[in-house]
């Protein structure tokens, strides 16, 4: 498994968990007054976001398109559904 195949898992799961945070988490703890979701999902939220960061830069050296795209790359991380759209992107760039 390459450096680039890790960094698109980690990319998909680190989006999925900030959907799940913001989208479902966020909302029951203020609705319900509930923050077990909260505190389940931030943590490994927390831990993915540090991992793609730190794949990003690695990668930045290594890889063209990340290379090119690095501060997009970054800024995906704080957007919801941005790391699916580097995800995909970097999918399609690398089967070129």
């Amino acid at each position: 498994m390459t450096l680039t195949t890790i960094f698109r898992v980690i990319a998909f799961l680190e989006g999925l968990s900030y959907i799940l945070l913001l989208f479902i988490a966020v909302p029951i703890k203020y609705i319900n007054s509930d923050p077990q979701y909260v505190k389940m999902l931030g943590m490994p939220h927390g831990l993915l976001f540090m991992g793609y960061i730190a794949l990003a830069i690695v990668l930045r050296t290594d890889n063209q398109w990340i290379k090119n795209n690095f501060f997009a790359v970054i800024l995906a991380s704080v957007i919801p559904f941005g790391t699916f759209v580097v995800e995909y992107k970097l999918k399609k760039f690398n089967n070129n």
